[in-house]
């Protein structure tokens, strides 16, 4: 670990970011997993997220608690709102308000700290929900902002974003996490799921998870409710 450079990885505990930790490994990085205890509903998805770092062999994992309850707004942190059990046109309500710019900002301050230059994040502009910080225009205005605003950056040692899965489909990011050996039943992608990390089945991620599932020919180890 010592000869190998230092990424900090963005780990939710389902299927994206469990890829995203394997790929990151892959590419000789000494990977630092960063979770989030953010007010969400799904809380066994940091569960999860422990399974996920264990089996991936990360140097350190950390669960910090940001609460973006208290502002509200979203399906995920604000239990007046359902969950929809439907697509929908434009955003949906499961979109969590700045959630990325969030957390990529206590990745960015994580990183400076262990003089890591690289941050792995598992955002997909393909077959998503339509969420606004998960577009490669959002990914390169931020690496562009954490350059002017890092002493890192400041002093020419740029930090640089990961986006690994930005431009594949479910499918492919499913075979890609096969290949590199994931266990995918150890994944809680369910914007729902019940406190054992049951998946509903019919939330927006669960049809996306399925449907990639179903196009890569592998069958679905998600257990459902």
């Amino acid at each position: 670990m010592k000869n190998k450079k230092k990424a900090v990885v963005l780990v939710s505990g389902g299927l994206d970011s469990a890829t995203t930790l394997a790929i990151a490994a892959e590419q000789g990085f000494a990977c630092y997993a960063l979770s989030f205890s953010y007010g969400q509903r799904h809380v066994a998805e940091l569960r999860a997220a422990d399974r996920v770092a264990a089996s991936l062999g990360t140097v350190v994992h950390k669960t910090t608690t940001v609460d973006m309850g208290f502002i509200g707004g979203s399906a995920l942190t604000d239990s007046r709102i359902d969950v929809p059990r439907q697509s929908s046109d434009g955003i949906p309500v499961t979109y969590v308000p700045a959630r990325n710019t969030v957390f990529l900002s206590l990745a960015l301050a994580w990183a400076e700290v262990l003089e890591a230059f690289d941050i792995f994040i598992g955002v997909n502009a393909v077959d998503y929900s339509g969420y606004p910080d998960c577009r490669p225009e959002y990914i390169q205005a931020y690496e562009h902002m954490a350059n002017l605003a890092t002493r890192s950056g400041v002093e020419g040692r740029p930090i640089h974003i990961h986006t690994p899965l930005i431009n594949m489909s479910k499918s492919e990011i499913v075979l890609a996490g096969c290949r590199l050996g994931i266990d995918y039943s150890e994944t809680v992608s369910c914007y729902d799921a019940d406190d054992e990390g049951r998946a509903c089945g019919v939330c927006d991620s669960c049809r996306i998870r399925r449907a990639g599932f179903e196009a890569a020919g592998i069958q679905d180890p998600t257990i459902y409710r």
